[in-house]
């Protein structure tokens, strides 16, 4: 693990301040980012803890439907009362991800930033990786990909300077497409809203880069839009075991319903 500096943010426009060093990381529940220190994956110079930031509050949103602060917790989020009632596809897929331990850790924001868990990536023993180092190639090609991307992967070859087949493990972002969420984010340029859709890029030519935040924006909010599935809704995750296994396949699937007709329909694959 590399040398870094620490700092606790109190508010998210001191944490988008303490962040305007280049390298920083912001510092959640830490369940993703300081595995990935270790691992010698990733290489902060600094970290910006946020755990001392009111970003807790599980609230009305401005359009009708739910507000979630980025530092709910993923335990405290999948068992609150208005979520399991209104928002069931997503209290289902936080309950089926990872462990007790990891969700009573793990927030809201962190989970729409996890880094994939492909084998390649996370272990510096393996050399091609071009989410990890690009332009080294994608060794999971032709490897070991029984967790990888069906839809959606770059269509390069094994050593192409921006092949990857690697995926985003999160339960959680899979039930925020379906249901058709927003984030809201702040940065030195203010804040803004970005539709779960536009979050998250496909690997394209430039896999290394996951989301579509801009340096140092700070992630404040998840809003669910007024419930429309909530008696008609189901998340399904295959995977090897019943318990801590990422996804195989995962469907979120909503449909709003008036009587026999389907009104509108919620969709997402993971």
């Amino acid at each position: 693990m590399n040398p870094f500096s620490y700092q606790r943010a109190t508010s998210p426009d001191d944490a988008v301040r303490a962040a305007s060093t280049s390298g920083a990381k912001f510092l959640g529940g830490g369940t993703n980012l300081v595995d990935l220190m270790k691992l010698d994956v990733e290489h902060p110079s600094k970290l910006v803890d946020l755990t001392h930031i009111d970003l807790t509050r599980i609230e009305d949103g401005p359009s009708g439907g739910v507000l979630v602060g980025a530092l709910v917790r993923n335990s405290d989020l999948a068992n609150h009362t208005r979520i399991v009632e209104n928002y069931p596809l997503l209290s289902q897929a936080l309950l089926s991800g990872a462990s007790p331990q990891l969700r009573n850790m793990a927030t809201t924001g962190g989970n729409l930033l996890q880094r994939t868990r492909c084998y390649y990536f996370m272990d510096t023993a393996f050399p091609a990786c071009n989410k990890r180092v690009p332009g080294s190639g994608c060794a999971a090609l032709q490897g070991f990909n029984r967790i990888h991307a069906i839809l959606g992967q770059s269509d390069s070859g094994p050593r192409s300077h921006s092949s990857c087949i690697a995926t985003i493990p999160s339960d959680m972002n899979v039930a925020l497409a379906a249901l058709n969420a927003t984030v809201h984010v702040l940065g030195p340029k203010g804040k803004r809203a970005i539709a779960i859709s536009d979050f998250h890029r496909l690997p394209g030519t430039t896999p290394h880069i996951d989301t579509n935040l801009q340096a140092g924006e700070l992630i404040t909010g998840v809003e669910l839009p007024p419930p429309a599935f909530a008696a008609h809704s189901w998340y399904l995750k295959v995977r090897d075991r019943q318990s801590y296994a990422f996804a195989l396949v995962s469907v979120s699937a909503g449909l709003q319903m008036n009587e026999a007709v389907i009104q509108s329909v919620g969709l997402a694959l993971g």
